[in-house]
């Protein structure tokens, strides 16, 4: 029974005195290096394919379009400057300018239409 005790204590020393290596090495970045793919494809990938969506809508938009503010404020465009955009809202129609960034949804005046 010594023996073996004795032969166990032997084996471990053995392999703490050995560095891992590169091998152990990458086995240790796996999970950190699995976690950063995940988090790309699970929300980053899909938000910048959001901002793309939105940009490409900012840029079609014309007077007319109904559209709706970050701040929830919904109305019609009723006229589009270099980086503002004058919409038209409410009963009396009152006019608010908004910066295009503002914008947080496009409806064209042809997809409202068809629905």
């Amino acid at each position: 029974m010594a023996l073996l005790y004795r032969f166990l204590l032997e084996a471990t020393a053995q392999q703490t005195d050995k560095p891992g290596g590169i091998l152990g090495t990458l086995y240790m970045l796996l999970p950190f290096v699995l976690i950063i793919g995940v988090m790309y494809f699970v929300s980053i990938r899909p938000q910048k394919k959001r901002e793309k969506q939105l940009k490409a809508q900012l840029e079609k938009m014309k007077p007319g379009d109904k559209v709706m503010s970050i701040g929830g404020i919904v109305g019609r465009v009723a006229n589009i400057s270099d980086d503002e955009v004058t919409i038209y809202s409410g009963v009396a129609n009152t006019m608010l300018t908004f910066k295009k960034s503002a914008i947080s949804t496009v409806v064209s005046q042809s997809s409202e239409s068809e629905e």
